[in-house]
């Protein structure tokens, strides 16, 4: 099943995309109220409308097919790291720490994009894609919310979407040069789509470790930069979720991403590698397709050039007025 969010003619609509048309959930359901539901729920929805018309996919425009509750965003492929660390630090290096659990950042739920939007990047002259696939979470009977096994957290997801986590790698450099972030170099955008597809869809993709061994591609202005197979990850998803879930909660509408695939699944790693590919410029179309998902295109606006603010001030450091 693949499920979706649209703007048409009538408004936003929330539903199944069934064949070549969009069918809204029965009695007004959102996306939101399927995930709380969970597979149950959306096979129950499917059943009441599958045989609808609806309106042809062509007529409408697709939106992110989730408002997350949160992003997590996983660094799960070897390569990737390599590739990366060879371009800012000079040679090829993955921490010893790396390999002892999956690490994640949290990114911005707020800014979230949809298939075909325009990023508007901070001022940069490193704007970066990457691509990834992401897990959405939905609720699954009798499994709680924190500190699941590796198990209960693979029954929690609830399918499998496109993610392009987009970077300007010099404002992220700077700020992670103070130990913390990233932060600005990733927050002012993210796009999900082009829509979820049910867990159950892919699971003949799953290999006899958990890993979804499913190809991933990038195409920036038709060329082809990256390939992967998303399998490569250290960590299957399942131990992804677990792991976000160790003495926290993972909800129904929490998103979160692979990592960049390695083999070009960004610039960052390619130009680690020693290509001379240009850093994103302002009308450039990157193109990701993943086998069994679909096809997720963005495109890059104007960069917003945001008001100034001054440098930190030297203060005396006294300890009385």
């Amino acid at each position: 099943m693949k499920i979706a969010r649209w703007e048409a003619a009538a408004g936003v609509g929330e539903g199944f995309v069934i064949d070549e048309r969009v069918v809204p959930f029965p009695d007004g359901q959102t996306v939101a109220d399927i995930l709380a539901g969970g597979r149950d729920a959306v096979h129950a929805a499917l059943g009441r409308v599958k045989d609808e018309f609806g309106t042809p996919l062509a007529e409408v425009r697709l939106l992110a097919p989730v408002v997350p509750a949160s992003v997590r965003d996983f660094v799960a492929f070897e390569e990737h790291v390599e590739g990366v660390s060879a371009g800012v630090e000079g040679k090829s290096f993955v921490a010893p720490e790396w390999y002892e659990a999956p690490t994640f950042y949290f990114t911005n739920p707020h800014t979230i994009l949809g298939p075909g939007d325009a990023v508007s990047p901070p001022v940069t002259e490193r704007l970066d894609f990457e691509l990834e696939i992401a897990v959405v979470i939905g609720n699954a009977p009798g499994v709680g919310e924190s500190n699941l096994t590796a198990g209960d957290a693979a029954s929690r997801i609830f399918g499998y979407t496109i993610m392009n986590d987009w970077s300007a790698r010099d404002v992220q450099a700077r700020e992670m040069k103070v130990r913390l972030g990233p932060a600005k170099g990733k927050d002012f955008g993210t796009t999900l789509g082009p829509w979820i597809v049910t867990a159950d869809e892919l699971e003949q993709y799953l290999d006899a470790d958990g890993f979804l061994a499913i190809r991933a591609e990038v195409r920036v202005n038709g060329e082809l930069v990256g390939e992967d197979l998303v399998s490569n990850m250290g960590w299957p998803f399942g131990e992804l979720v677990a792991y976000a879930s160790r003495n926290a909660r993972v909800v129904a509408g929490d998103v979160l991403g692979s990592g960049t695939v390695g083999n070009g699944g960004c610039l960052g790693e390619l130009w680690g590698r020693g290509s001379t590919l240009p850093a994103l410029r302002e009308g450039d179309e990157v193109r990701m397709t993943v086998e069994g998902i679909g096809e997720l295109v963005g495109t890059v606006g104007p960069a917003v050039e945001p008001p100034a603010l001054p440098r930190a001030r030297e203060r005396s450091r006294a300890r009385h007025r």
